[in-house]
Formats: structure tokens, sequence, C-alpha cells
């Protein structure tokens, strides 16, 4: 059943995003289109409350249980990026606005960008392990956790794996091509 809600989450996540953008730039009603993109938190509490519901009826916790809490961490972390990403797509394709700048591509600005997505990584390993813990505490019993604590492992490996490569940025900057500075290139990219 949880595994259902999280695809149901997921798919409704981008229901959500889709109609609020075309409501907000094809249709141009940014407040109901905002409306409907403020309503994308509201599937995470879903989740949340039908695993902790499913812990409370007696369910074994499993594997489900902690893909529900990385699934919820990784959208704390992340959503509010890709939300806005979209949006500033949406607004140019669809609502006139000029093209979104894109994350600089060469050296230390490239490598603090890198460093401001892992932090994104970094919120949804917190929140994961907060959740898991949690739910650890709920079940209250040792003997039937430890699907739980192994979920709690594979929230930091992956937040230390994307560490390691926003960290290979600033220990191996990209450089710029040939005959063109860093300073220039960032500023065309600010002027896009």
């Amino acid at each position: 059943m949880i595994v259902a809600l999280i695809a149901a989450c997921e798919i409704g996540f981008w229901v959500l995003l889709a109609s609020g953008l075309s409501v907000r730039y094809l249709l141009r009603m940014p407040r109901t289109g905002l409306a409907l993109l403020l309503c994308e938190p509201l599937l995470e509490v879903v989740l949340l409350v039908a695993t902790a519901l499913d812990l409370k009826n007696g369910a074994e916790p499993n594997w489900t249980h902690g893909l529900a809490a990385l699934y919820i961490g990784y959208t704390v972390g992340h959503g509010h990026r890709t939300v806005k990403w979209l949006d500033g797509h949406a607004a140019h394709r669809l609502g006139g606005a000029p093209k979104p700048i894109g994350p600089p591509r060469y050296g230390m600005a490239r490598a603090r960008y890198e460093g401001r997505v892992w932090l994104g990584t970094l919120v949804g390993a917190v929140v994961a392990t907060v959740l898991l813990q949690l739910a650890i505490w709920y079940v209250d019993d040792p003997s039937r956790v430890t699907s739980l604590e192994s979920w709690r492992y594979v929230a930091w490996r992956a937040a230390g794996i994307h560490g390691l490569v926003a960290l290979s940025y600033l220990i191996w900057p990209r450089k710029a091509p040939a005959g063109e500075s860093e300073v220039t290139l960032e500023k065309e990219r600010l002027r896009r």
C-alpha cells in the first residue's frame, strides 16, 4: 500500500505542478495557479500520515516505510528548487518572460552552485533521518526496526556521495574555454 501511495504522491506532484503552471500562465490566473502549487506539500503530509497509520495498525516496518521517509526528505530538500526551476521555464515559454538564467558552468561559481544543491540533499537526509527515528520510537520494538535503521544509512550514503561530487567541483573546478574568462562568461550568463 505504501509503495502505491508513494507513486500516487509522485504522480500527484507532477499533476499539481502542471496544473498550477498551466492555470498560472495559460489561463492567466496567477493566484489560482499559486494556490495549486502551494497544495503540493499536502501530498507529503498525506504520505506521512498514511505511513504512521500503517505502522499504528500493526504493519511490519519494512523497506516501504523507509522509502516513504526518503521520498519526503527528498521533496523537502529539493522540491522548492524543482518548482522554482520549472516555474521560470514556464514563465519564459508560456508567459513571455525572459529566458531563465541557467547555473554557472565554470570555476568557483559552479562549485558554489553545486554546494547549494548538495545542501538540499543534506536537508533531505536530515528530514529522512528524523522521520525514520520517529518511526523507530513509534514502533518501540528493537527486533522489528532493523529495516528502518538501515534506511538511515541509505540517506546518509546518498548525501555523502553527492557531497563528494559537489566537493570535486571545488577541488577540480572546470575551466572556461580558451579566450574566455570566468568573469566574462558569468556576466553573459547573468545577461541572458
